[in-house]
């Protein structure tokens, strides 16, 4: 059976620690690849300065090019709408019965689990990965597999007030991927 990882996120925009949380997960679990699935509009987030969902998946496909281990899924931006993690992975589940998905979430997705739409039913479709982040407890009472990793308090709240700053960008960011916001003007690079 083919192992999937899926890393699923507002990647507004994807920066280093998305990297190496996938490539964390992917060493760890033996995974066949991982794919990072940019979602059309978050339940758990509200965002401002939001680059749009065309943007966001070229920065991911910039991010990734150089890794043949790591794909896009688009599942969630052709689907619109609010992503619900449960609906798409009954989706895809339904695409690929062949497939052993692992959903790859950090230590403040853990803590949150439970308020995850329909999480029980969930559970029972995917096997949870966690990555600790500093900050967080990093605890559920759901089956999260959580794996050893380097934590890493990076986040892209932070990358997009730099960019607003004018600070120091360099090894936060995938090669290619500032340059592609300062040329969009993404994020009050203008």
């Amino acid at each position: 059976m083919k192992k999937v990882g899926i890393l699923g996120g507002t990647f507004n925009p994807p920066h280093i620690g998305h990297l190496i949380m996938a490539n964390e997960a992917f060493d760890a679990l033996s995974l066949d690849e991982v794919r990072f699935m940019p979602n059309a509009i978050a339940p758990h987030k509200q965002l401002v300065d939001d680059a749009s969902m065309e943007n966001r998946l070229r920065m991911v496909e910039i991010a990734i090019e150089p890794y043949e281990h790591f794909k896009i899924e688009a599942i969630e931006l052709m689907l619109g709408g609010v992503s619900y993690t449960y609906h798409t992975m009954v989706e895809l589940v339904k695409r690929e019965p062949d497939v052993q998905f692992y959903f790859i979430i950090g230590g403040d997705m853990i803590d949150s689990l439970h308020t995850w739409y329909k999480i029980e039913e969930l559970v029972q479709l995917v096997q949870f990965v966690g990555l600790k982040r500093p900050g967080t407890q990093s605890s559920t009472t759901y089956d999260v597999k959580v794996i050893e990793a380097p934590e890493i308090d990076l986040s892209s709240t932070l990358i997009r007030r730099r960019l607003k700053e004018g600070s120091t960008l360099k090894f936060l960011l995938p090669d290619g991927v500032e340059s592609y916001i300062r040329e969009e003007g993404l994020y009050g690079t203008r």
